[in-house]
């Protein structure tokens, strides 16, 4: 930086202090400039706002709309013109159903149904896609391209106005030290930001017409996505409802019992087995339950920790066990206090330990 462009940071910055901590005043700016700065602040303020809520209004999950930001990042250093677009959550479910209907097969009735929707909740994603488009290029492009540019630019040309009328009031302070010469040419200069700051903030002011047509796109984006999407959900629910009464119309289907093979139908073991046909329980009478010595003694013969049920326990949550007063539980830790894990015919669950009488116990 050359001398002069050192002196005049340190008459802007020797004048700012004077203003903050001395109490000195600087020069003042007339009401019709005051009055247009105000206008283009809350012009610019809006004009951001719209852009970021319009992006949180096309895609509100923040996630997603990192990843979009994350993949167009990628394409452009790619050099790939066309981006990634947001990932739709009506195509998404669509693809979930399809695959599941397919799996099902499309000839069942609840098959053939998530095929159908299916398909239609992909539509819709596209038509999700389309308004994307539309609303990207014509509402958010447009603004983008104003904040870019002309709000910028109000923000460099206020900048140097603020930075000429420290260094105007720090040398008309010091008047007859500094070169009179140099005062006016810092008036001027100062009179020139001025100029221009007011025509970038009168430019912004006056687009306000495109602004609104910007706007008129947006809700015409809107009102051609709900009607596609309305044409969309007419023609599936028409399917639904057909579908629906055909499956209602079927006769459903009794399933017959497997008839099972009588007592006096059994062959007999041959006598060198041990099999006695008066030794056979009737089919209504129960197994009698092992006793709670025998139950000690079978777990203690694996050397499994082991626990019986006292009472029945209905799982409520992920993750827990059900079981019925009597079951015998292979225990395989003890969570907490109230809590042990365990596995019951095959399934690993939780359950609360004041349900159980411990037959042997984990170790320690």
């Amino acid at each position: 930086m050359s001398v002069a462009g050192l002196k005049k940071q340190f008459y802007k910055a020797s004048q700012m202090v004077s203003e903050k901590v001395g109490g000195a005043e600087g020069t003042k700016l007339d009401e019709d400039f005051k009055d247009l700065e105000r206008k283009a602040d809350i012009t610019s303020k809006a004009i951001v706002e719209v852009l970021s809520r319009t992006s949180e209004y096309l895609q509100p999950n923040p996630a997603s709309r990192a990843k979009l930001s994350m993949l167009s990042t990628v394409s452009k250093i790619r050099g790939q013109v066309k981006s990634t677009g947001y990932p739709q959550a009506e195509g998404l479910l669509g693809e979930s159903m399809v695959r599941y209907g397919r799996e099902m097969g499309e000839d069942t009735n609840f098959g053939g149904a998530l095929v159908e929707v299916g398909e239609s909740m992909k539509r819709l994603a596209e038509v999700k896609d389309s308004l994307d488009i539309d609303v990207k290029q014509n509402f958010i492009d447009p603004f983008q391209t104003i904040v870019d540019k002309d709000l910028r630019d109000i923000q460099h040309q206020l900048k140097k106005l603020e930075g000429r009328r420290l260094d105007y009031d720090y040398k008309k302070k010091r008047q007859g030290k500094i070169p009179d010469e140099e005062l006016r040419a810092s008036l001027e200069k100062f009179h020139e930001s001025k100029e221009a700051a007011e025509m970038s903030m009168h430019n912004l002011l006056e687009t306000d017409v495109e602004q609104v047509s910007q706007l008129f796109a947006l809700v015409e984006s809107q009102l051609q996505y709900h009607k596609q999407a309305v044409d969309v959900l007419e023609e599936l629910s028409n399917q639904m409802r057909q579908r629906l009464d055909n499956a209602q119309s079927q006769p459903r289907q009794k399933r017959m019992p497997k008839r099972l093979p009588s007592f006096d139908s059994w062959d007999p073991e041959p006598p060198n087995e041990g099999f006695s046909p008066m030794a056979v329980a009737p089919a209504s009478a129960a197994p009698p339950l092992p006793n709670r010595t025998s139950l000690r003694q079978k777990c203690r013969s694996t050397d499994q920790p082991c626990c019986k049920a006292q009472y029945d326990f209905e799982p409520e949550n992920e993750g827990e066990l059900g079981f019925r007063e009597g079951d015998v539980i292979t225990l395989t830790s003890q969570i907490d206090e109230n809590w042990y894990e365990g596995v019951l015919r095959g399934q690993t669950g939780y359950f609360p330990c004041s349900y159980v009488e411990v037959m042997v116990p984990l170790p320690h």
